[in-house]
C-alpha cells in the first residue's frame, strides 16, 4: 500500500514537472532564435553598408568576416534550413547589387505567439 502511495506521488510530481520542463526548452530555443536572427541580420546590414552591395549567400558574410559562422537553426538543428529572402530593392544610395534582405528560420512549427517561426 505505502508503495502504492509514492508511486502515485511521482506520478504527480511528473505530471507537472515534464510540461514545465517541454515548455523552459520550447522558451530557451526561442530566445536562442532571436538572438540568431539579430546577429545574421546585423551582419547582412553591415555587409551591405560596407561593400556597397547586399551578400548574395550568408557564406559571404563568413568568408568576409562577417560571421565566424552559420548558426544552427535551433528549432531544424541544421545549419542549412535557413530561409533568405533576396530583394531587388536598394536600400542606400551607394549600393549596386542587390541581395539577401532577410533571413527566416526554415521551421514551420508555431512560437509561443501562434505566429510560425518562418515568419519572425
Amino acid at each position: 500500500m505505502e508503495l502504492m502511495i509514492v508511486m502515485m506521488i511521482i506520478g504527480i510530481l511528473m505530471l507537472i514537472a515534464v510540461p514545465r520542463f517541454t515548455g523552459a526548452i520550447k522558451m530557451a530555443r526561442e530566445a536562442v532564435l532571436k538572438e540568431d536572427l539579430h546577429v545574421m541580420r546585423t551582419a547582412i546590414d553591415s555587409y551591405t553598408i560596407d561593400k556597397q552591395k547586399a551578400p548574395q549567400t550568408l557564406d559571404d558574410l563568413i568568408t568576409d568576416g562577417y560571421l565566424r559562422e552559420v548558426p544552427v537553426d535551433p528549432f531544424t538543428q541544421t545549419k542549412d534550413s535557413w530561409v533568405t529572402e533576396t530583394g531587388d530593392a536598394l536600400h542606400s544610395m551607394d549600393q549596386t547589387e542587390p541581395g539577401i534582405d532577410d533571413v527566416h528560420s526554415g521551421s514551420q512549427e508555431l512560437g509561443s505567439d501562434d505566429q510560425p517561426y518562418s515568419t519572425w
